[in-house]
C-alpha cells in the first residue's frame, strides 16, 4: 500500500457512514480498538485525548466561574451504596460490571465499577451539608465511568468505558436546583454551539426515559448528518429523593432541620464523537479552530534554488502567529512533497493551510486554504495573525452554518402514526407529532422503526409553560394530547 493510499478515505459518507466514520476516527490517528477479547472498549490515541483535553478546558472554566469545585472519588462503589438508592440500582444494573475478588480474597462485599456516581458523592455530600450555610454545594468530578453495553459499540459514541464529567450540587429549595439544573444545560449549549460549531435542540426526556430517581432530566439533542440523533449531555433535576436516601439535610435559618434538593450534569466523549460525525468529510477529519490541537499548518513549497528564502520566510510567518497565541505547525519535511503534506493535514483536520512558495515570498503574500471546502486566498504578508484569525472565524462560521442548515431541514411535524413512521423511515432527523404522555405509543414506533421520543419541549411553543396540544389528539392513539413529542432514531 502506498503512503496516499494509507492515507485516503476509502468509504463514502452518505452510503456508508458507519464504515466511514470507524476510518476516519483510525485514519486521522484519534482512536484505535483494543485487543481482542475486549470488544467495546478503545485506546485513545494522543491526537484523540487533546481534543478532549482541550473541550474539557473550556467546559471547566464554564464550571469553575459558576462557582463549582472539581473533586475526585473512588472508581469502586460498594453494594450496599449503590442498593440505598433503588431506582438507581434498577436502572443501571443490566449495565453494571462488578468486582467480586481482591486478588486471590473474595471480597466480602461485591463492588460496582462506577456507571455514575450519584451513590458514592451524596453520603460525602450528606456530610459536608450541616446548615443553610452551606449551601450551594457544587463538586464537579472528571473521570472514567463502565457501563456494560449490549448494544453496537462504536469509539467515542458507544464504549463500555468512557471519559466524561458529573457534577453533583445540593440546594436549599427546589426551584434553587432548578436554576442550577438550567444553568448547566446552558453551558453544555454554549459548548456545542460556541466551541464545537455544532447546533443544538433541548428539552426535557420523557417521564419514562428520565435518569433514575430523577425529578425532570434536560437533554440538549444534536442532528448528525445521517439523520440519527446524539444525545450531546443532560442536567437532572434530582428532586429531593437522592437527599432523603443519603441523608442530605440541612438547618435553616429558624434551625429547623429541611431536606436538601440535588441536581447531577454530565457530558461525555461522545460529543467527540458528534464534532467527527459532523464536520468530516471523505478527505478525513474536520475540525473548528475553537479544539482543533493545530490551528494553521504552514506548508514552505520549494526547490533547490528557492529553499532557503523560502523557509525563511515560513519561519518568519510561523513566529508571528505564535507570537500572537495560535496553534500553528511549520512542516518543513524534506523527505515529503507538498502534495503529500496537503492530504496529511487534511486527513488530520487542521482548519486552516498556509502555502508558501518562491511567488509569496517575491510578492510579500500569503495562500490561505480553508480545510472544509478548500476555498484559497491570497493576502499580504502584513498583520498575518490579524488575518489568520479572521479567516478562523470564517472557517468556523461555515461549520457552523453547514450544519445549522442540516438541523433547519430536519424537523418536520407528523399528525399520525402513518406520518411519523413515513417521514422518519424517508427522512430521518426529528419528527415533532402531539402525544398523550403514554410510553405504550412511543413503543409502537420502536418496536416498526426504532425510532423513540428524544424529548419534549421544556417550556412549551410559547415559553408559557402550558400544555402544547390542549384539545389535539395523539398521533399514535388519538386520545388526548398533553404534550409534543419528538421522535428520532439515536445513536
Amino acid at each position: 500500500m502506498t503512503d496516499d493510499q494509507e492515507l485516503g478515505i476509502t468509504e463514502s459518507k452518505s452510503h456508508r457512514t458507519g464504515e466511514w466514520y470507524a476510518e476516519v476516527v483510525q485514519k486521522a490517528g484519534l482512536a484505535n480498538y483494543a485487543p481482542e477479547g475486549m470488544s467495546g472498549f478503545i485506546i485513545t490515541r494522543p491526537r484523540g485525548y487533546a481534543l478532549w483535553e482541550r473541550l474539557q478546558r473550556h467546559l471547566d472554566a464554564k464550571f469553575k466561574a459558576t462557582g463549582v469545585q472539581n473533586a475526585y472519588f473512588p472508581l469502586f462503589i460498594p453494594e450496599s451504596y449503590l442498593e440505598r438508592e433503588k431506582d438507581i440500582v434498577e436502572g443501571f444494573d443490566p449495565e453494571v460490571a462488578w468486582v467480586t475478588h481482591g486478588g486471590h480474597e473474595e471480597l466480602e462485599e461485591r463492588l460496582a465499577v462506577r456507571p455514575t456516581s450519584e451513590s458514592i458523592i451524596a453520603p460525602y455530600m450528606s456530610q459536608w451539608v450541616r446548615s443553610h450555610r452551606d449551601l450551594p454545594l457544587r463538586v464537579n468530578q472528571w473521570a472514567s465511568v463502565v457501563r456494560w453495553e449490549a448494544t453496537e459499540t462504536k469509539p467515542f459514541f458507544r464504549t463500555k468505558e468512557f471519559l466524561w464529567q458529573e457534577g453533583h450540587t445540593a440546594h436549599a429549595t427546589h426551584d434553587g436546583a432548578w436554576e442550577e439544573t438550567i444553568l448547566r444545560l446552558d453551558q453544555y449549549q454554549s459548548i456545542y454551539e460556541d466551541v464545537l460549531a455544532i447546533p443544538v435542540l433541548r428539552g426535557q426526556k420523557p417521564d419514562h426515559d428520565k435518569f433514575p430517581g430523577a425529578h425532570t432530566t434536560t437533554t440538549v439533542e444534536a442532528l448528525m448528518p445521517d439523520g440519527k440523533t446524539v444525545q450531546g449531555a443532560t442536567s437532572h433535576h434530582l428532586g429531593s429523593s437522592f437527599a432523603e436516601a443519603f441523608d442530605i439535610h440541612y438547618t435553616d435559618e429558624n434551625e429547623d432541620e429541611q431536606v436538601a434538593h440535588t441536581t447531577s450534569w454530565g457530558l461525555s466523549w461522545r460529543a467527540l464523537g458528534a464534532l467527527i460525525m459532523t464536520h468530516s468529510d471523505e478527505q478525513g477529519l474536520v475540525l473548528p479552530p475553537t479544539i482543533a490541537p493545530e490551528q494553521v499548518v504552514v506548508v514552505p513549497i520549494w526547490q533547490s534554488d528557492t529553499k532557503e528564502q523560502v523557509l525563511d520566510y515560513a519561519e518568519s510567518v510561523t513566529a508571528d502567529l505564535e507570537e500572537a497565541g495560535l496553534r500553528v505547525e511549520l512542516d518543513d519535511r524534506d523527505e515529503r512533497n507538498p502534495g503529500f503534506k496537503f492530504n496529511e493535514w487534511e486527513l488530520k483536520g487542521v482548519p486552516l493551510r498556509i502555502e508558501i512558495g518562491p511567488n509569496e515570498v517575491d510578492d510579500g503574500a500569503l495562500t490561505l486554504a480553508h480545510r472544509p471546502d478548500g476555498e484559497k486566498h491570497e493576502v499580504p504578508r502584513a498583520h498575518v495573525a490579524d488575518t489568520v484569525e479572521d479567516h478562523l472565524d470564517e472557517v468556523f462560521a461555515k461549520l457552523y452554518a453547514a450544519a445549522e442548515e442540516t438541523l433547519d431541514g430536519a424537523v418536520r411535524e407528523a399528525d399520525s402514526r402513518a406520518d411519523i413512521l413515513g417521514t422518519l423511515g424517508r427522512h430521518g432527523g426529528y419528527v415533532k407529532a402531539p402525544w398523550c404522555g403514554d410510553e405504550a405509543c412511543e413503543t409502537e414506533i420502536k418496536d416498526q422503526i426504532a425510532a423513540e421520543i428524544v424529548m419534549v419541549p421544556l417550556y412549551g411553543d410559547d415559553d408559557s409553560g402550558e400544555p402544547i396540544h390542549e384539545g389535539e389528539a395523539c398521533a399514535i392513539c388519538d386520545e388526548a394530547a398533553v404534550e409534543t413529542a419528538y421522535f428520532a432514531k439515536s445513536y
